[in-house]
């Protein structure tokens, strides 16, 4: 199983650690791999028969976004949150200069940013260089949000450029990013090294937003479906685990352990510690919600990742197998939601959504921009936002939808 050095690992290396796998009859062998490229090409290759993927990256084999194409699924979201924008201390300063606020929300920050990028354009200097992990990632899509709201055009008015994880804090000091936004512990890395500020996170950008999720070949999955099922029965568990309080202390020391993250506790505890950064198991963090998978499709078709109108449902569908989440969690006499979609942007503080036999609550899921999406009607929500890149043309995609219904 491939992983990448990233504290949203813990439920795997949790797994392996505590003894989760092995009580499901598994022997699993972990991979660390630099970079999501690795992921990608190892679990296409069949050198992966599982792995720690980037919540949108399913979409992007599934799709052939990517070089690789490759029919992939996953029946379990491995944790809500887990991200940050961190900007080069000079830059912030900058920011700083032109709103002394700007730390306050992520509308201020934007603006502000947007401020300093106009300021540079005229006097001719180049545009900011701003990393993100994986093009196909909630990294971009969080980082293109931000600017976009802001006034910015992300393709237009900076340059985004993808760098593995581990090597951006190294980027930004030696100044070949001006910014990044990556999972932790890397902001903190930067911020414990004097080198960067945070300057807002996924969770103030999207409240309880998805991050990464386990996943694995179609055909490997109905090839195995009973050891795929025991995998996700092993990871709902140490999920489980990883949400006790009384074990992120211990969660922190066994994530600095080279073989997983590798860095020093003291970087990893910050962000484990923090109210709503890093969510493995409450608030249904485990179920793969078709409506996050249908945003994840709309953020591909408005950057211009996908060129062709599509039924987003019916692929959400295919690619995020609720209905096996279903299962696994039937086994473990876990409640699960009785819906594959909810309304995002609606709540601001925890609420319940209906189950099978029982309630669920669930976090709140505001947007910074106080934007609503339903899954039901994309259309209205690509039709809200401001810029677009190559965006399908509404009316084809809003003809794709009906088509389907």
């Amino acid at each position: 199983m491939g992983i990448t050095p990233l504290t949203d690992c813990a439920p795997i290396a949790v797994a392996v650690e505590r003894g989760f796998f092995e009580r499901e009859g598994l022997r699993v062998e972990i991979l660390r791999e630099p970079s999501w490229a690795n992921i990608r090409d190892k679990l296409a290759a069949g050198a992966l028969e599982a792995a720690q993927m980037l919540a949108p990256m399913p979409f992007a084999a599934t799709l052939g976004v990517d070089p690789v194409h490759q029919q992939v699924v996953t029946a379990l979201s491995l944790g809500l949150g887990g991200n940050a924008i961190t900007l080069s201390r000079e830059l912030w300063h900058e920011l700083e200069t032109l709103d002394s606020r700007a730390g306050e929300h992520p509308s201020r920050s934007g603006r502000a940013l947007a401020r300093c990028v106009a300021a540079r354009r005229a006097r001719g200097a180049a545009p900011l260089r701003l990393g993100t992990v994986f093009p196909v990632s909630m990294h971009s899509f969080e980082l293109r949000a931000w600017l976009a709201a802001s006034g910015l055009a992300p393709d237009r008015d900076v340059r985004i450029l993808v760098v593995p994880p581990p090597r951006m804090v190294a980027a930004l000091e030696v100044g070949a990013l001006d910014g990044f936004c990556v999972g932790e512990p890397w902001n903190t890395h930067a911020v414990q090294r004097g080198s960067g500020v945070i300057a807002t996170t996924k969770h103030a950008l999207w409240n309880h937003a998805p991050e990464k999720v386990l996943g694995v070949r179609l055909e490997w999955a109905e090839r195995n479906p009973e050891v795929h099922r025991a995998l996700l029965r092993a990871l709902i568990c140490a999920s489980r685990w990883c949400d006790e309080a009384e074990n992120r202390a211990p969660l922190a020391e066994l994530l600095a352990r080279p073989r997983y993250v590798g860095v020093p506790a003291a970087v990893l505890a910050p962000s484990l510690t923090a109210p709503s950064f890093h969510l493995f198991h409450r608030y249904a963090a485990n179920f793969p919600w078709r409506s996050h998978a249908v945003w994840m499709l709309c953020q591909m078709l408005r950057w211009g990742q996908l060129e062709k109108p599509i039924d987003l449902r019916r692929v959400a569908a295919e690619v995020y197998r609720s209905d096996l989440y279903r299962e696994a969690a039937a086994d473990l006499g876990l409640p699960v939601p009785s819906a594959d979609e909810k309304v995002e942007g609606v709540h601001e503080s925890t609420w319940r959504v209906p189950g099978e036999h029982v309630d669920l609550e669930v976090g709140a899921d505001l947007f910074f921009d106080d934007l609503r999406f339903d899954a039901r009607d994309p259309v209205a929500y690509l039709a809200a936002q401001t810029i677009h890149d190559r965006v399908v043309r509404l009316d084809e995609l809003a003809k794709a939808q009906s088509a389907a219904s």
